[in-house]
């Protein structure tokens, strides 16, 4: 593998940095800090795909007039424990938090909440909202649809979208336990973030134009498409595919919003669906007040036996010893508080030109 040129940041300097610029295209101030705030947990948990990656996407999408920057969220179908929100075209990042705060609300009053989304966009990392459930000693449940990228078991072109999955368990003294995964082999930011770096992509991530498997990311990016979570049939596909199922009518089925190969795009350059079978793309939340079940004490202290139990599974030759989910977010995390983010020059770049174009000071 080359070795990347980066240039490191504090995480409270692209944070504010986001929110300025969210601020530029009239997005309240309240709102402009929630979508740099989940922006930010994804940089500082090392996904990089979905933090200031993304970011000139939303200034494209919000220059162009494709997001609303002052959505008015609002439930338009509703009983005690559940919900259905129009997010009024809103930034993802604003709609979804809103969304997920509903579906906890309800929870605290009935024992448990369920969301399902409409209208919105893309809502940046699932494992911020599970995460924000742990703050209130509930089980958050979290997913999304997305833009089509992914093939359908044995398809020869993008069907589904990405269609990411979260969900937190909190412990008492051990860390939580926080489950955060694309139904895809892997996220389509992670194939952006290779070409960018100049670097294949490994075998079984995607098919090329014509469904050959490829290791060049422009393979896929020009008309290819990513493989479900298992890749091929022999390595369990068909149960990534049918969790991207899953996920596409709880969030858009059930909501109102758009599935499937109908899912507007969330890039300027990608394809727009000729057709429109709902609004917007779709979100689900979950949350579960842990004491409508159980002591929440009795539940931490299992959570922290099951993780200490994982922990201590006699490790397979030649490997690390089991990881429990969560572990790779909560070292990039620590590592990135003291270090700083590091950024590769090419996305920089791509900072460096939103300041150019707003004003707003970067470097």
């Amino acid at each position: 593998m080359s070795k990347v040129e980066t240039k490191t940041f504090a995480s409270e300097h692209l944070r504010e940095f986001s929110q300025r610029v969210f601020e530029h295209f009239e997005v309240p101030r309240e709102d402009a800090a929630l979508a740099a705030e989940v922006l930010a947990m994804s940089d500082l948990r090392g996904i990089d795909s979905h933090g200031v990656g993304r970011l000139h996407t939303y200034f494209d999408m919000l220059e162009m007039g494709r997001i609303n920057p002052r959505p008015q969220v609002k439930i338009v179908r509703e009983r005690l424990s559940t919900a259905t929100v129009d997010g009024d075209n809103g930034l993802g990042l604003v709609v979804g938090p809103k969304a997920n705060e509903i579906a906890m609300d309800k929870a605290a009053q009935a024992g448990s909440g369920w969301v399902s989304v409409c209208n919105t966009n893309h809502y940046g990392i699932a494992g911020y909202y599970p995460i924000k459930a742990l703050e209130r000693d509930m089980i958050g449940w979290s997913m999304t649809n997305t833009t089509k990228l992914v093939q359908p078991l044995w398809g020869g072109e993008r069907m589904l979208g990405t269609n990411p999955i979260a969900i937190a368990f909190p412990g008492m003294e051990e860390p939580a336990v926080v489950i955060d995964l694309a139904t895809s082999a892997v996220a389509y930011g992670k194939v952006e973030i290779a070409k960018r770096r100049g670097e294949e992509i490994p075998p079984g991530w995607a098919i090329d134009s014509e469904g050959r498997d490829t290791t060049d990311p422009d393979g896929m990016i020009e008309g290819g498409a990513l493989t479900p979570l298992g890749s091929f049939r022999e390595m369990g596909g068909h149960k990534g595919y049918c969790l991207a199922a899953m996920v596409d009518v709880l969030c858009c089925v059930l909501s109102g919003a758009n599935w499937g190969p109908w899912a507007p795009p969330f890039a300027l350059r990608q394809h727009i669906p000729e057709r429109s079978v709902g609004k917007g793309i779709g979100h689900f939340f979950g949350a579960m007040s842990i004491d409508a079940f159980i002591e929440v004490d009795e539940f931490k202290r299992q959570i922290d036996d099951w993780v200490r139990t994982m922990r201590g599974t006699r490790p397979q030759p030649g490997s690390p010893g089991v990881v429990i989910p969560g572990d790779p977010e909560r070292e990039a995390e620590a590592l990135r508080r003291a270090e700083g983010i590091p950024l590769v020059l090419p996305l920089v770049e791509e900072l460096r030109d939103i300041s150019q174009r707003t004003g707003i000071p970067f470097d």
